[in-house]
């Protein structure tokens, strides 16, 4: 989960659903001021998002992904007791009706 430094939508999802059953947030981060449609986002604010509990991952994306995985290393920086992760294809792959669906036997 957390060997890569991006994640696609279906990921994000998956993993956020996993995560919260720990009692971890993860958090969508705006760093365009553009939310997503259907989705909680927060805008980028350094000293609103350190008043999260430590270990909460931030999911940062822009317009195509490409600006937020450059930024990945100085958002890891700036926020040391977190996890940051980056939204593959940022706001342009994000598709608002995307589920995961559960499988049944």
């Amino acid at each position: 989960m957390f060997t890569k430094d991006e994640w696609t939508q279906a990921e994000f999802l998956k993993y956020k659903k996993t995560l919260q059953k720990q009692g971890v947030d993860v958090v969508l981060v705006d760093t365009i001021l553009k939310p997503l449609e259907k989705m909680e986002t927060i805008t980028y604010n350094p000293y609103e998002m350190e008043k999260y509990p430590k270990g909460t991952v931030f999911v940062f994306y822009c317009d195509t992904g490409k600006t937020s995985k450059e930024r990945l290393p100085s958002y890891k920086k700036r926020f040391p007791e977190y996890k940051c992760i980056s939204l593959r294809g940022g706001r342009a792959y994000w598709r608002p009706n995307y589920q995961l669906l559960e499988k049944t036997e």
